[in-house]
């Protein structure tokens, strides 16, 4: 919540969605894990080395689970923080300097 213009919902069976701009860039709760949007290539070291696997039904557009065992507090925020930045990125420029953005 501490990232810019990060809001929570609780959908989807009871997960708790992070969004930014109306878009989702984490789950938590879903298959007991965290999901978030990561680059190509932090797809690939996270599902083929790594402590994640892909995400059911968003793996396409590389978003990884990680379950919440399987990584400590720190590693969270960075990835995190990439995966809103990342989403925001993709928002409308006009959206993105209403929500401090830009």
């Amino acid at each position: 919540m501490a990232l810019p213009a990060a809001t929570k919902v609780v959908q989807w069976g009871g997960a708790d969605v992070y969004k930014v701009g109306g878009k989702v860039f984490a789950i938590c709760g879903l298959a007991g894990g965290l999901s978030f949007k990561v680059t190509e290539i932090g797809f690939m070291v996270l599902t083929d080395d790594g402590p994640g696997r892909q995400a059911p039904y968003l793996a396409k557009g590389h978003w990884v689970l990680v379950d919440l065992d399987n990584f400590t507090p720190g590693e969270a925020v960075s990835w995190l923080a990439t995966s809103h930045e990342l989403i925001a990125a993709k928002l409308t420029r006009k959206l993105r300097a209403e929500l401090g953005l830009a």
